[in-house]
């Protein structure tokens, strides 16, 4: 899957985005891995990190996004 996009606003905020590519490990692999990730995660962090936002508010969470006024993650709840 192709994503056309820049790492230029990443740079410029220093955001590190580290990750791999699990799709061409053996399945026991990757099933270890989500198996330690979920044991691991301190989901309290994650809460703390994530907002949620709505279809409604979508217009104006991007438009914050766009201007730097955005920490964290946004998540879209396409039933709100």
């Amino acid at each position: 899957m192709d994503l056309l996009a820049s790492v230029a606003p990443f740079i410029l905020r220093g955001v590190t985005l580290a990750g791999i590519d699990s799709v061409m490990r053996p399945r026991r692999d990757r099933i270890a891995a989500w198996d330690r990730l979920a044991r691991d995660l301190d989901l309290s962090i994650l809460k703390e990190i994530t907002r949620g936002t709505g279809l409604g508010e979508v217009v104006r969470t991007a438009n914050q996004l766009l201007a730097g006024e955005v920490r964290g993650r946004v998540v879209l709840d396409v039933n709100r």
